[in-house]
């Protein structure tokens, strides 16, 4: 085990983790949107959330290196292109964001949307000023489920091609070199241990009233 190359490698290692970052970022923050109108959907429609969370559920079902690999079909993209990665990074995201944004939504308590609508809230109004606040703590649980599950699975794309913090993997077994092979699992967890600090501070500086909730508590 050579642990000096790691330190040699500091700047190759970190330029793996900005590309790795490039394919995460877009993929998170669009899979987490994009799921947004199934939640507020099943809300009008409750008898289809199991069939709803049982489709997306199939998709997740699907090996990720079969999906690399039949995206460039799809998308009439090359198979070294990176969106290939981010688009299957959204699908894959899109099956676990669903899930926990039908459940949040299910979660909001109907006396404050009950008494919103009294006071004479739109639906919309009602949606965006009680129902999404109300929602958010558990939204914010399941995009930290999507964060390490799409940091993590990006890693794959380097057997196509793609260049992430996967490379190392794939060039630490092609050498059989073990201390690459280490370099790339300790940047995978540091990379998906910063995303969900950045995700939990997000949800924090979001959520002010749960924090002061928790305070008063243990007040």
């Amino acid at each position: 085990m050579n642990l000096s190359w790691i330190a040699d490698n500091l700047g190759y290692i970190a330029g793996l983790a900005g590309q790795h970052a490039m394919l995460a970022v877009p993929a998170i923050v669009a899979s987490f949107v994009l799921a947004l109108p199934f939640g507020f959907w099943q809300r009008s429609y409750p008898t289809a959330r199991e069939l709803l969370i049982g489709a997306v559920g199939l998709l997740y079902a699907v090996p990720s290196l079969a999906l690399f690999i039949v995206m460039p079909l799809l998308l009439g993209t090359s198979v070294l292109s990176p969106i290939n990665v981010v688009v299957a990074m959204i699908l894959y995201g899109l099956a676990l964001q669903i899930r926990s944004t039908t459940d949040a939504f299910a979660s909001v308590p109907q006396a404050p949307v009950q008494a919103a609508e009294a006071m004479g809230y739109s639906r919309w109004q009602r949606l965006l000023q009680v129902e999404f606040p109300l929602a958010l703590p558990v939204l914010i649980a399941g995009l930290r489920v999507v964060s390490a599950s799409t940091i993590s699975l990006i890693s794959v794309g380097a057997l196509i091609g793609v260049q992430s913090l996967g490379t190392l993997f794939t060039n630490g077994f092609q050498r059989a070199f073990p201390t690459e092979i280490l370099a790339g699992v300790l940047g995978t967890v540091v990379l998906a241990v910063v995303f969900d600090l950045i995700i939990v501070a997000i949800g924090r500086m979001c959520t002010p009233w749960v924090r002061a909730s928790q305070q008063g508590g243990v007040g």
